[in-house]
């Protein structure tokens, strides 16, 4: 259960960022209209599968797809 939570909100957060060159953290919240541990949990996903590049701007994380 908790594997297939995490692959579907990979899912919802990679169309997100699909549709992009990247976006801060608060931005892809709200896009996802995800809280932020469910948001943390599909970044993770993403992370580790290296489908995610996350760079930190300041005080904010920026994600993009990675090439």
């Amino acid at each position: 259960m908790f594997k297939e939570k995490a692959g579907i909100t990979a899912g919802k957060i990679w169309e997100a960022l699909n549709e992009t060159e990247g976006m801060f953290i608060k931005e892809l919240k709200k896009k996802t209209k995800l809280v932020y541990n469910d948001l943390y949990l599909g970044l993770g996903w993403l992370a580790r599968e290296e489908k995610i590049t996350v760079t930190e701007d300041g005080k904010e994380l920026f994600i993009k797809l990675s090439e």
